[in-house]
């Protein structure tokens, strides 16, 4: 009966963790964390494993906050899609109340955590989480802007490292954020054109034209190009102190006209195949160009 009891205990601790795991989207806050500690690489010039640490803590429960409070709002769409569906409030896993005391508690420490860093990446951080929760979602409804309206927090992690480290807001965390600005459309387009159906019946409004049509997939293409530009921008030596070399700008350059190849693609093709290709490639590009930014700065 004791064996018993207890492994009812270590079942239910599992079910708790992997629900907090859902409900705060680990792998997604994950990839944030990992964006803006490259920033902090970028702007360091001496690398704390202390403020590392803070960071890392900070962004977790901001975008934890972030993702829960959305889940919150769109429990009763999640409900209505296959790959939603599952999810802890709209399965019905976990009560509202108990989600908003979650996001609520990752509000206050992520952004209190921040703080200790310093005042500006605390405000960078809690003006991401306001204009995710009370901007982009519930703009999802209503208009495509609300990609538009998206990018802005889904484009300050980047640059939230450097102002993490240096205190700082000025053209070189402001280059870090364009980056990541230009990288959102591409990226969110690809996986609202792949989940089309889906979120249509939930009625959210991903696409800038409502449809899987040639204008979408042109703008597609544009937002790639620009986001190529602004990602090899800083070798015209403009960035102040954001340096990259010839050689790195190259291999940015690369790593854009392939992410460019699959944006053609699905402006050729139209078809949900290339649309997963291109968010694949999306997700690889943005890691990597982050990636060869950071060795470039220790290398030169």
């Amino acid at each position: 009966m004791a064996l018993s009891t207890a492994t009812n205990r270590t079942i239910s601790l599992a079910l708790i963790v992997d629900d907090f795991k859902q409900i705060t989207k680990v792998g997604l806050t994950l990839s944030v964390v990992f964006s803006s500690l490259m920033g902090y690489l970028l702007g360091a010039d001496v690398v704390s494993m202390k403020e590392i640490l803070i960071l890392s803590i900070g962004g977790y429960f901001t975008v934890g906050a972030s993702n829960t409070f959305n889940q919150i709002i769109e429990r009763d769409l999640d409900a209505q899609m296959v790959r939603t569906a599952n999810r802890p409030i709209a399965s019905g896993r976990m009560s509202v109340n108990t989600a908003l005391v979650i996001a609520t508690l990752c509000t206050i420490l992520g952004i209190v955590t921040l703080y200790y860093l310093n005042p500006k990446t605390a405000m960078f951080g809690a003006i991401s989480l306001f204009l995710y929760t009370c901007v982009y979602t519930p703009l999802k409804t209503v208009t495509p802007l609300a990609v538009f309206a998206g990018a802005f927090p889904g484009a300050i992690p980047f640059m939230l490292g450097w102002v993490a480290v240096t205190n700082d807001f000025g053209i070189e965390p402001g280059t870090l954020f364009m980056i990541q600005f230009f990288w959102q459309f591409p990226h969110f387009w690809a996986i609202g054109w792949s989940l089309h159906d889906q979120y249509s019946k939930a009625g959210f409004k991903m696409l800038p034209t409502g449809k899987r049509d040639k204008a979408t997939a042109l703008q597609i293409v544009m937002y790639t190009f620009w986001m190529i530009l602004a990602s090899i921008f800083p070798v015209t030596g403009l960035t102040g102190t954001l340096h990259l070399s010839i050689t790195s700008a190259i291999l940015i350059f690369i790593l854009g006209v392939v992410m460019l190849v699959y944006a053609f693609r699905l402006y050729q093709r139209r078809d949900n195949k290339s649309a997963k290709a291109l968010m694949l490639a999306s997700v690889s590009y943005i890691s990597l160009v982050q990636i060869i930014y950071v060795i470039d700065k220790f290398l030169s």
